[in-house]
């Protein structure tokens, strides 16, 4: 099958990485992992090498951990989805790996077909978050209060008079953590128009990070 989904494996615990392989590969026939890294030193070079579409990341490795991976990475190449995947749901690195551009923060005991299922929809665009996870960042959010003295004039962020009204109304479903493919059917346009309007929000925004968005939003 062509235009397979080029996915590599970054995980030092190489038996769940082999495993984690053959299952992705038996289970669906659009995905293609064409490298296992061990580390995050071996994960830079087997990008520069492989040019992957996602890369699944685990957190903790010894030598360079899938933090700073996904940082060196996203730097040199900010088109590659980053996708961690591991045990771990620690405040400190979730937060790290979204500012360093990760675009989804899964755990692994998510089941192998919504796995598969969510490779797919963060190809085209979706957010993805693990529930568990997702409910720490809800709760550690910071609370943001308006002072008597804030007006709606002086509160309103600078870049918001740059997008046009349909890019702020695209804006409000990326907020909701909708992905492209339900923006358009929400809005009753093409997926393709979809992107392109994203696409200029991202410029006008000087943010190219998904994520980061729907936190400016």
């Amino acid at each position: 099958m062509e235009n397979k989904l080029r996915i590599l494996l970054v995980d030092d615990q190489v038996l769940f990485a082999e495993s984690l392989k053959t299952v992705l590969e038996l289970k669906s026939d659009d995905i293609q992992v064409v490298g296992i890294a061990t580390g995050g030193e071996e994960a830079v070079a087997l990008t520069e090498k492989e040019g992957p579409h996602i890369i699944l990341m685990d957190v903790r490795m010894p030598g360079m951990d899938g933090v700073q991976a996904t940082k060196i990475i996203h730097e040199a190449h900010p088109n590659i989805i980053i996708m961690m995947l591991t045990t771990f749901d620690d405040d400190e690195y979730i937060y790290e790996a979204f500012n360093y551009g990760a675009t989804g923060y899964l755990l692994k005991d998510i089941p192998i077909n919504e796995l598969i299922t969510s490779l797919r929809a963060v190809k085209e665009g979706a957010v993805l978050i693990s529930p568990r996870v997702a409910t720490k960042l809800v709760k550690n959010a910071p609370i943001i209060q308006k002072t008597p003295e804030l007006t709606a004039e002086s509160s309103r962020p600078p870049w918001l008079d740059s997008l046009g009204k349909r890019e702020r109304e695209i804006l409000v479903y990326i907020a909701k953590g909708y992905d492209n493919p339900h923006i358009a059917a929400e809005l009753f346009i093409t997926e393709q128009t979809v992107k392109n309007y994203v696409s200029g929000i991202y410029v006008k925004l000087g943010e190219h990070n998904r994520m980061k968005v729907m936190q400016i939003a």
